[in-house]
């Protein structure tokens, strides 16, 4: 079995932790991991990382690779989409991938997956997944159910027939199954639609993961899709060079919403796509007045609360159904239950042209990060941290001169034909238009306080000469 993870999305339904520089899909919200790296370690038992593609975008795909190396997981595959275009381009991207890169046979199972969903227990996903690698090799093309424990307006449903599907075990014994036909997919549904999908039983959330063969992906593609079809048969390059004429559309509308051959497999477990704060409140665990706080929070005579805390003490009193969440640039206050509108609150801040809707104060780079601490008028102050081994690139700047203290590890510069160390407490000065570099030779994360001074502060006033992260490109 190969697995496709779809880590290419920049939504900010969880602004203003979630934007679009820093998406979900990088956020550490169960645990110390990011949802990524649970997504990949959630299979672990039954693929291994050679066997694991992961499609994204070029902004995202230092995001993924530093993710990958900190949990050791380099060995796993990843992919850029030259442009976003939905699911579907991005599965049959993949799916080209593992038949001319992977070696996978037209039998081979594909299971696909988001990349920022949060699942408990683990094991019904993977005996899920088993049942499905088997249902496919009868042709079918499997989407997993999830069985609703609310009513819930937030996912779409998943309607199944009564008629369950058998399948031929690895004895050669036809047995039944736990998948049931898909009747039909609906959207998201107002309250009392909800409510009325929750009491008959028949309804599922569907959870956006998909199995099926190489083969039966490629026929079914070429039956109900054949404008991606005739982009993607000549092979993975080709698939490359023609992304751009891919049609935006998602694997339900082109395809599991139209084969004969979709079944569902329901799985009774605690699910949730975080897509939105009323979500995560859903599964974080609560005190004994229902407040969910994560970081340096503080309720009084508080109840049935999401308090989130990035940089300051938040502290709260006399709340009820409130959320709140702070970041050291940003902070939301929203009813629960209305969570679902922080789309409207973007998409104003979008017409506004808020940098806020893009960017954190924090900035990732290859190499590392940097924070704005504060700005005004002919100055900039940052924190840079570069990871151990990494390295700037060989730049220079017209309108600003840099001055660097570092405080922690040990930097090598250049700065025009010198190369010196500096230490902890130590400083040096980088003027204008001198060509420099800043690199971390050592073992722990060199950090480093810039304080910038000129007329003109912004990123584009960047000249690099040489670059091993291959953003030659990016230079003006």
């Amino acid at each position: 079995m190969k697995l496709v993870v779809l880590a290419g999305g920049g939504g900010t339904r969880l602004f203003p932790i979630s934007r679009n520089s820093y998406p979900k899909q990088f956020l550490k919200l169960a645990n110390e991991k990011s949802l990524l790296v649970n997504t990949i370690k959630r299979f672990e038992k039954k693929i291994a990382p050679e066997d694991i593609v992961i499609v994204t975008n070029k902004e995202y795909k230092h995001h993924v690779l530093n993710e990958l190396k900190a949990w050791g997981l380099e060995r796993a595959h990843v992919i850029l989409e030259p442009v976003s275009r939905n699911t579907a381009p991005a599965i049959a991207l993949a799916v080209q991938y593992c038949k001319e890169v992977l070696n996978a046979n037209e039998s081979q199972c594909i299971l696909v997956t988001p990349s920022d969903h949060i699942i408990t227990p683990e094991d019904a996903v993977l005996s899920a997944a088993a049942e499905a690698e088997l249902l496919s090799a009868e042709g079918y093309f499997i989407t997993f159910g999830i069985v609703p424990d609310k009513p819930e307006t937030g996912y779409g449903y998943i309607k199944a027939g009564i008629r369950e599907i058998h399948f031929t075990n690895a004895d050669n014994v036809s047995r039944f199954s736990s998948a049931l036909e898909v009747e039909r997919f609906v959207e998201k549904p107002d309250k009392a639609k909800a409510e009325e999908y929750f009491a008959s039983g028949e309804y599922y959330w569907n959870s956006g993961m998909f199995a099926f063969t190489v083969e039966t992906f490629m026929q079914e593609l070429e039956a109900h899709c054949p404008d991606i079809y005739q982009l993607v048969k000549n092979g993975y390059n080709n698939t490359l060079l023609c992304f751009e004429q891919m049609p935006n559309i998602s694997i339900d509308y082109a395809l599991a919403e139209k084969t004969r051959r979709i079944a569902v497999i329901p799985l009774k477990m605690k699910w949730s796509d975080v897509g939105s704060w009323d979500a995560l409140y859903d599964i974080l665990e609560k005190d004994g007045n229902g407040n969910a706080l994560k970081g340096d929070c503080v309720a009084v005579d508080c109840t049935n609360s999401l308090l989130i805390g990035s940089d300051r003490l938040v502290a709260a009193v006399g709340l009820e159904d409130t959320i709140i969440v702070e970041t050291n640039d940003v902070i939301v206050v929203a009813k629960k239950g209305e969570s679902q509108k922080i789309k409207d609150l973007v998409s104003l801040l979008k017409s506004n042209q808020r940098k806020e809707v893009k960017e954190h104060t924090t900035t990732y780079r290859p190499w590392g990060s940097y924070t704005v601490l504060t700005e005004g008028n002919g100055y900039k102050v940052k924190r840079i941290m570069v990871r151990p081994g990494e390295r700037l690139s060989l730049q220079m700047h017209y309108h600003r001169s840099e001055h660097w203290v570092v405080i922690a590890g040990t930097a090598k510069v250049t700065i025009g034909e010198q190369e010196i160390m500096v230490h902890e407490s130590e400083s040096v000065f980088v003027p204008k238009s001198t060509k420099h570099c800043l690199e971390n030779p050592g073992k722990i994360p060199l950090e480093i306080i810039e304080v910038q001074t000129g007329h003109y502060l912004e990123e584009d006033d960047i000249i690099r000469f040489n670059d091993i992260y291959g953003r030659m490109a990016d230079t003006p």
